[in-house]
């Protein structure tokens, strides 16, 4: 897509830091990065959310953020990593461009991904059901 930041990035038409390339997947640097070595990991074909994307495509991309979660690590020296995707606007997606994100982290470094609240008394098993109930289980 002509319009997308992404693609543009993998295209060549906007400057970025490629960090490894195969024939399905690019990755590159985040140009505003949580820390430093905050790697973006996405597919070469556009698809705006994992939902418009099949099953070997994620293969693929979950087969090199694992290879890539290691290796920001030990570049970085960091002690663990966040390994994510912001699915949707009301998600915080802001490029609809499907993609992952490799977050080294280090002891300290003061980000905090959620706080989380407790469930009512019998909502937890009612969303459950509701859940179950959509995927077909």
């Amino acid at each position: 897509m002509a319009d997308c930041l992404f693609c543009n990035i993998r295209d060549g038409k906007i400057p970025s830091v490629t960090v490894y390339e195969d024939a399905y997947v690019f990755a590159f640097l985040d140009s505003n990065p949580v820390n430093p070595g905050h790697t973006l990991v996405a597919p070469k074909i556009h698809c705006r959310r994992m939902s418009e994307t099949d099953n070997a495509m994620l293969a693929q991309l979950v087969a090199a953020a694992k290879k890539l979660g290691d290796a920001v690590c030990a570049a970085m020296g960091a002690s663990a990593y966040n390994f994510m995707t912001n699915n949707g606007a009301d998600a915080g997606q802001v490029v609809m461009h499907l993609h992952f994100h490799l977050i080294p982290r280090f002891s300290g470094d003061g980000h905090r991904m959620w706080k989380g609240t407790p469930y009512a008394e019998g909502e937890m098993e009612k969303i459950g059901k509701m859940i179950k109930k959509t995927v077909g289980v």
